[in-house]
């Protein structure tokens, strides 16, 4: 079967200035470089999935205006294909992005999915040649639907876990791989453990360039934990930490949809992960030499 990836949720405009320091308060700061693309963790897992040659199905909420338009634009061009949940006017939030010259860490502000309201409901036709489903947490309706079609079709559906989002029980239910963030906290202090008992069979928590915490259930319910060491990275050789989550999200659906094994589809996105944050911008890397 053909992979074919459909990603669900974040789709945003980011504004991204490569500054020497963050400014302080009523300070103002003069940018080394400034670039405005698409972003959004659904978004650039997509556009990740795609430059690694798997077919990819975004569905998001852009609506109809200029700021739309030039997301869209950049999606098609990044070979992904867009299934958009906003009909009539509207825009995709925008994000700005500070990135620190001399780390590559990034600092972002934004909306989010806040202000997208209530969407309808996609139409699980989307799935029909699906071999793998990630979802973000971002327009949640859309991804429970997707999500429990996915589940019930045997399509393993793949979590991006930057942070907590209120309703997301409803969604883990019908998870099967929970990748998340060294931020990411449940509501009640629980520890990430706990996500084992909402539905995945795996948590993997990522650390930045430190080691992937991996969590597994077995089919007998013996639990057991790993680590994956992702490559050293020098910090001399960071240039920006911009995405870097979202190819690890992306680089793992996509070896996921092309049918492998989750970990050996999470070692390749901690791979890939490592090797981005070499280039400047989420996907700055594709041009390098680690392309597929």
């Amino acid at each position: 079967m053909t992979p074919l990836l459909v990603c669900c949720g974040l789709a945003t405009l980011d504004v991204v200035q490569v500054v020497d320091r963050l400014p302080g308060p009523d300070e103002k700061v003069v940018a080394r470089s400034l670039d405005v693309t698409f972003g959004g963790p659904a978004a650039n897992a997509a556009a990740t999935a795609a430059a690694l040659g798997v077919r990819t199905v975004l569905v998001t909420a852009l609506g109809a205006g200029p700021v739309a338009e030039l997301v869209r634009a950049g999606l098609v061009a990044a070979g992904v294909e867009v299934v958009d949940l906003l009909a009539g006017p509207g825009a995709p939030a925008v994000s700005t992005v500070l990135v620190t010259r001399s780390t590559g860490e990034r600092a972002v502000v934004s909306v989010n999915a806040t202000g997208a309201g209530d969407l309808p409901a996609p139409d699980v036709d989307v799935l029909r040649d699906a071999t793998a489903l990630l979802v973000d947490g971002h327009h949640l309706g859309a991804a429970q639907v997707l999500a429990r079609a996915a589940s019930a079709r045997g399509v393993p559906v793949l979590l991006d876990g930057g942070s907590w989002k209120p309703g997301l029980d409803d969604l883990l239910a019908h998870v099967d791989h929970a990748v998340v963030s060294a931020d990411f906290r449940l509501p009640d202090d629980a520890p990430v453990d706990a996500l084992l008992d909402r539905g995945p069979t795996l948590v993997a928590q990522s650390a930045g360039g430190d080691t992937v915490r991996v969590l597994r259930v077995a089919p007998g319910g013996t639990r057991t934990s790993d680590v994956l060491h992702p490559p050293t990275v020098p910090a001399g050789d960071v240039v920006d930490t911009l995405g870097a989550g979202d190819v690890l999200h992306g680089a793992t659906a996509a070896a996921l949809a092309a049918g492998h094994d989750i970990l050996a589809a999470l070692h390749e996105g901690v791979v890939r992960a490592s090797e981005s944050v070499r280039y400047p911008g989420a996907l700055g890397w594709v041009s390098g030499p680690g392309r597929a």
